[in-house]
């Protein structure tokens, strides 16, 4: 039999911000939760798409054309290869779809840039 996983019992797990942790696989795509606080960095993902569904707080996702607004219970897929920078004024807590093949910042490396070992 496969355990199930409790969301808010895996959210208490989770001690830094932007620091996403693998909670569960679907075929090639990770399921991931991260809290989030301030500002993250400018990038994209030339060649896989981000699902984020908001399960507390609000998050801004920046575009180089506008912003979106979320909130608990709203989704937003970013295309691939599009620019975008989450912005969480308060902490904001998310979980993320992604192909295992994702780069945490893209192409760009800073100090928050986790490797896929990181997330586990």
């Amino acid at each position: 039999m496969v355990p199930g996983i409790n969301v808010e019992a895996a959210f208490e797990k989770v001690r830094d911000f932007w620091s996403p942790k693998v909670i569960g696989q679907v075929n090639d795509q990770l399921v991931k939760i991260a809290k989030l606080k301030g500002e993250f960095v400018w990038h994209d993902h030339a060649d896989e798409e981000e699902l984020f569904f908001i399960v507390r707080g609000k998050l801004e996702m920046q575009f180089e054309d506008g912003s979106v607004h979320l909130g608990a219970g709203d989704m937003l897929t970013v295309p691939k290869g599009v620019r975008h920078n989450p912005v969480a004024e308060q902490e904001c807590w998310v979980v993320l779809i992604e192909p295992a093949s994702t780069r945490h910042t893209g192409d760009i490396v800073t100090e928050r840039t986790k490797t896929l070992d990181q997330q586990y």
